[in-house]
């Protein structure tokens, strides 16, 4: 599984080192949720792909089940491994998520995942303001400081920003809650590297400016006010991405 703020980190080129299982997967996935291995198609056999991965039989399979777990491929007898539709795809896994940064723009999928934030942020953050900590509320103000002096590098920014989504997750203490992360990290990544309805530096100072508020709102334990303002930083990231 792609480890959380993977995404961000190769925004600005760094790449975490893979074995060969996860080149493998990360490969053919990628090559999934793109396009080029279209839905319904079946993938080349075993021999093709051992010879165009550069790895061993045992490797590809134990990709290839990775990849049906996630809902991504099927293996039929006698047909070979066929690419599954959508509605079989597990999108809440950070990995099929992170793939589909590289996907044509899908203005409708964007939709469904600021859908899918609201969902699952806003009872988050009534739980995280009315179930703070001073450590907690010391790490959202730290994590904040992080993205205010940023400057230009989007890594620290979104990384920053994602530990304070972090950090709210892990506050609410409902661990089902945090499934959003991989949702979060993939629409900060698309509003990061646009200029949709900002320009990029005006973005993220907006951003900054947004969740000192809001965690000043989480500090106070005003659960309401709380709201209010996670739904106008999922307005601005929505409005990058859509524009």
């Amino acid at each position: 599984m792609i480890e959380t703020g993977g995404l961000i980190r190769s925004l600005s080129g760094r790449r975490a080192a893979r074995n060969f299982h996860t080149f493998v997967i990360n490969e053919i996935g990628h090559a999934i949720v793109t396009g080029e291995f279209p839905i319904g198609s079946v993938l080349a056999s075993d021999a093709v792909m051992m010879e165009t991965y550069g790895v061993s039989r045992t490797v590809l399979r134990e990709a290839l089940k990775t990849l049906e777990a996630k809902g991504l491929v099927e293996a039929r007898p006698k047909v070979g491994t066929r690419v599954s539709p959508r509605s079989r795809w597990n999108f809440f896994d950070p990995q099929v998520l992170a793939w589909h940064f590289d996907a044509p723009a899908d203005p409708e999928f964007h939709q469904s995942l600021f859908r899918s934030r609201a969902a699952l942020e806003t009872p988050m953050i009534a739980l995280a303001a009315r179930q703070r900590t001073s450590e907690q509320v010391r790490l959202l103000k730290y994590w904040c400081h992080q993205m205010e002096t940023a400057g230009e590098s989007i890594e620290q920014f979104g990384l920053s920003c994602l530990e304070i989504h972090g950090v709210l997750a892990e506050t609410s203490r409902d661990p089902l809650l945090r499934s959003v992360i991989g949702v979060v990290e993939l629409t900060l990544a698309l509003a990061l590297t646009r200029d949709g309805a900002l320009s990029s530096p005006d973005y993220r100072a907006a951003s900054v400016s947004r969740f000192q508020a809001l965690i000043a709102a989480v500090e106070q334990g005003d659960a309401d006010q709380a709201a209010i303002l996670f739904e106008s930083i999922r307005a601005l990231d929505r409005a990058q991405v859509l524009a």
